[in-house]
Order: C-alpha cells, then structure tokens, then sequence
C-alpha cells in the first residue's frame, strides 16, 4: 500500500509526462509515415530486389571535318650526287679540288697520267694522216681516168682501168673511214684522262692524291648538289588518302631547334612499301643559304584533312576484343554491336568507318559486357 501511494504521489508531482510521452509516439509516426510516402514505388522495388538501376551514357553521332597535324620523321638527301671513277689505269698527275670546295659544271676537278694512252692517240693520228694521203690518191686518179674517159677520143681509157681505179678509190675511202674511227675512239679515251664536273656543287669526298696509282673504276671524287634538297618522308597508309590543306611542309632540324623551315611537296612514289606500310612523299627544300646539310634528321610537320565529313567518337566508344573492334547502337531501346576501322585520331576523338548513319544513338563507353540485345537506361549526354 505504501508502494502504491509512493507511486500515486509521483505521478501527482508530474501530471504532464503520460502527455508527452502520447505526444511523442505521434509525432515519430507521423515521420515514418511521410518517410514511407516520400520513396517512389521504384526504389521500393529496388530495395526489394537488392539490385542497381543499369545506366548507360549515350551520345548522338555526327559528322566532322576531320583534321590533323602529325610530327613525322624524315631525312635530308642532296638534289643531285655522284661518284666521280677514273675509266683508264694510270697515276693521279693533278688533284685540282678538296673536300669543301665549290665547283661548276664542267670544271676539271683531277687529271690522270697514262703514257700508253697518248702513244696511242699519236699512233692512231699518223695511221689517219697516212689512210687520208692514200685515199686522196686514189680519188684523184679515178677522176683523172674518168674525165679522160669522156674526151673524144674513144678507147683512150680503157674500161678495165676505169674499173679498177673506181674500187681502190673505194677500198681507200673505208679504209680512211676505219681508221678515222680509231682515231676518234683514242680520243675519247683520252678525254678520260680529265675528270670534270657534271653540275655545279660541293667537294664532298677525296680518294686520291697526286702520284697514285689508279685503275679503271677507282673511285677518286664525290660531288653533291646541296643547293636544293630532298626532303623525304615516310607517310602511313593510314594517312596517304588525307588532302593536304596546301602544298608546304615545315620541318626543324638539331642543329637549329627553335627555326623552322619550308619544303614544298613535288613527288610521291605512289605505292606503299610492303614492308613499311608508308608512302614515300618528297619536298623540295631551297638551300642556297646553305644552313641545312645533306644526311641530316629533320622533324617534319604534316597538316592533313580528309576531303568528306567523317564520324568522330570518343574512344572509350570504341570496344576491342581478340576479333574484333565495334561500337554499340541503341537500336529499337535495345544494344547492337557495329564493327568499325579507325581512321586518324584527332584531338576530338578517333575517326570510324562503318555501317553507321548520323544521329544513331551510340554508347559512350563501349564494353563487350554490354551484350548485344539487352536494354538498359539510356542517358543521353550533354
């Protein structure tokens, strides 16, 4: 009885707690209730079945100008070279030239000494002499038995004579002929002696000095036109259908980095080196200033742009297995895999080529987890 009262008098000390206590109950109802209410049938659903919603990125494909600047190797090479070779065995009589110097064309660069060769030019110009002395001979004889032969005295020629003075004259006549030929052939071998320039240019290399001895196809000059310079570069397969917004190249080299200069494109090879997969392209580079030297490495710099609008996609667009390279079309709300070829990468994405169209739905990052005919979200992209 005294527990009760006890109880009986404290609740009379705090007649508002059975209140707050009622008051509370409702108020964390009325929270739970509006929790509930606030989640979409959606989630409940999620929730109930412990799984993701499946978003996908998608973009819409267009069609682009393609534009791109390569850095390409490439290699200097002299517009004109040659080796100069003696053609008759003798000794280097005259270097006239050395590495270094400018030459012009036609200029003696070396004489060769060989005895035998002018013994025989001497030989060859009294064996003229003496071919010509007889048949001069023998012309003036047929004409004088020709011309008597016609006078009014009959018979005074007989017609024999006539005969066989006409064939000496013939025989003769060859005779001069051959040996007129020899003599010139000597000649000619002569000129051999005397190794002259073929173009104008520069002394790169001397492989004899005076009182060598030299044989027929020794190597003695190499002489090299560096005036204008070919500029070759190896052009990819990929990149050898690409028009050139103009016809100039520029280029810099080691030896000047921060200059730049300009070749101007005059020839290809048209056709790919099997081995290489490039084209050979080659500008014409002036150098009369001389700055640039044959042989050297050059960075060149190479604007191309495809002549038709072409598609670009990212290239988290593009999927690549052991077979094969696609992209993947929303098609009907549903994944579809489309084979595509790269074309050039660009700084806006990489260039495809395939049975696409613009405006196809494409996602933006392409996986072979994406299996061809599921569906998904598709959340398309700003």
């Amino acid at each position: 009885m005294h527990q009760y009262t006890h109880h009986t008098e404290h609740n009379m000390h705090h007649p508002n707690k059975p209140t707050r206590f009622l008051s509370g109950l409702m108020t964390t109802a009325a929270v739970l209730l509006f929790s509930a209410c606030g989640q979409p049938s959606g989630s409940n659903n999620t929730a109930a079945t412990g799984r993701a919603q499946d978003t996908a990125q998608v973009f819409l494909l267009k069609t682009d100008t393609v534009k791109k600047t390569v850095d390409l190797p490439g290699e200097l090479q002299p517009y004109l070279q040659t080796d100069l070779f003696a053609k008759v065995q003798g000794y280097v009589r005259d270097m006239k030239v050395d590495i270094g110097d400018r030459v012009h064309k036609g200029q003696t660069l070396a004489v060769i000494e060989a005895p035998e060769v002018n013994t025989q030019v001497a030989q060859s110009q009294a064996a003229l002499a003496s071919a010509k002395a007889k048949y001069t001979a023998s012309a003036d004889k047929y004409q004088r038995l020709y011309q008597a032969s016609q006078s009014a005295s009959p018979g005074i020629v007989a017609p024999v004579d006539l005969v066989t003075a006409h064939d000496q004259m013939e025989a003769d006549s060859a005779a001069y002929e051959a040996v007129s030929q020899q003599s010139k052939a000597y000649k000619e071998v002569s000129g051999y002696l005397y190794l002259a320039a073929p173009f104008d240019g520069v002394i790169i290399a001397r492989k004899a000095d005076p009182g060598a001895l030299v044989n027929a196809n020794s190597m003695l000059l190499t002489v090299q036109d560096n005036n204008i310079l070919r500029l070759r570069v190896s052009v990819p397969d990929a990149y050898v259908a690409a028009a050139t917004g103009h016809r100039d190249l520029s280029f810099s080299v080691d030896a000047y980095p921060e200059q730049r200069f300009t070749g101007t494109l005059t020839r290809k090879t048209e056709s790919i080196d099997p081995v290489t997969r490039t084209e050979l392209w080659e500008y014409d580079v002036d150098n009369r200033p001389h700055l640039l030297k044959a042989g050297a490495f050059v960075y060149a710099r190479l604007s191309l742009k495809r002549n038709t609008p072409s598609f670009v996609v990212p290239p988290a667009a593009i999927a690549t297995t052991l077979e094969r390279k696609f992209v993947i079309r929303v098609h009907e709300g549903k994944a579809q895999w489309v084979d595509v070829r790269q074309g050039m990468t660009t700084d806006n994405g990489i260039e495809v080529f395939a049975d696409l169209h613009p405006g196809d739905t494409l996602l933006s990052k392409g996986t072979d987890e994406r299996k061809p005919g599921t569906t998904a979200y598709w959340k398309l992209s700003h």
